[in-house]
């Protein structure tokens, strides 16, 4: 059986104020050793060392903490029994998974556009044991138009790559009024984050606030804009063919 230096781990839980169980410990634990297998045969992640891991997607996918601590609505919503989330351009599963593991209540929605990734995280969800979470595949700009998953969410986190123009525009249409997005950024993205201001106020939200802070256990600093939703996003986004990312709303 394989053992794990976890004095890392819970040195960075403890700076974000949270407490684990050895039950969630096993937990990542596994999806530690399933990610690391999955990835010998397919590309999930170039980050595969224990403690980057740790670090880079586990600690830094639960800094949403940052955002609860900042706006109570937030922290209810984390802690309620009903919140739907919805993770769009999971990936391996981040920041949905972590964030599920450490916040069980969270009724769960995984969504790649790659079909490989999400029968992995199927996978994932099954020998976790994770309850009420659902693995689509599918692209953002579709799906946001359905009206299973259009304005159905209380919380959409995203650590997609694209800039937050184009992502609030795949990502604002699931939120519901009231709800909010939550696009993780790096430290390079201030004057990505300003320019996206005309989108997010286009699809029906306002930025509440900006948080900046280093991820525990590194020297990474992170920006988390706090994007709340305060009207539906009008009917004619998102966008199709390609638009969103070709013809931002900046």
């Amino acid at each position: 059986m394989d053992f794990f230096d976890d004095r890392l781990f819970l040195q960075g839980l403890k700076e974000l104020g949270l407490c684990i169980t050895q039950e969630q410990l096993e937990k990542f634990h596994l999806y530690y050793r399933l990610m690391v297998e999955k990835n010998q045969v397919m590309n999930l992640t170039a980050i595969t060392e224990y403690n980057d891991v740790v670090v880079k997607h586990w600690l830094d996918s639960l800094c949403i903490c940052k955002a609860a601590d900042a706006q109570k609505e937030i922290k209810v919503l984390l802690e309620s029994e009903a919140v739907r989330m919805i993770d769009v351009g999971t990936g391996a599963g981040f920041p949905g998974i972590p964030i599920k593991i450490l916040f069980p209540t969270i009724r769960l929605t995984l969504l790649d556009s790659l079909k490989k990734r999400v029968l992995f995280l199927q996978d994932v969800v099954e020998q976790l044991e994770l309850a009420h979470v659902s693995c689509i595949h599918g692209r953002a700009e579709e799906l946001g138009r359905t009206k299973e998953h259009r304005e159905q969410y209380d919380v959409c986190v995203s650590r997609a790559v694209a800039k937050l123009s184009s992502l609030s525009e795949f990502c604002l249409p699931f939120v519901k009024e009231g709800g909010f997005f939550l696009s993780y950024k790096t430290e390079e993205a201030k004057e990505e984050i300003e320019r996206a201001q005309r989108a997010i106020k286009e699809l029906g939200a306002v930025t509440e606030n900006r948080l900046s802070f280093m991820v525990p256990c590194s020297d990474y600093r992170r920006i988390l804009p706090i994007v709340k939703k305060t009207r539906k996003t009008p009917d004619r986004y998102p966008r199709g063919g390609g638009k969103p990312l070709k013809a931002p709303l900046e």
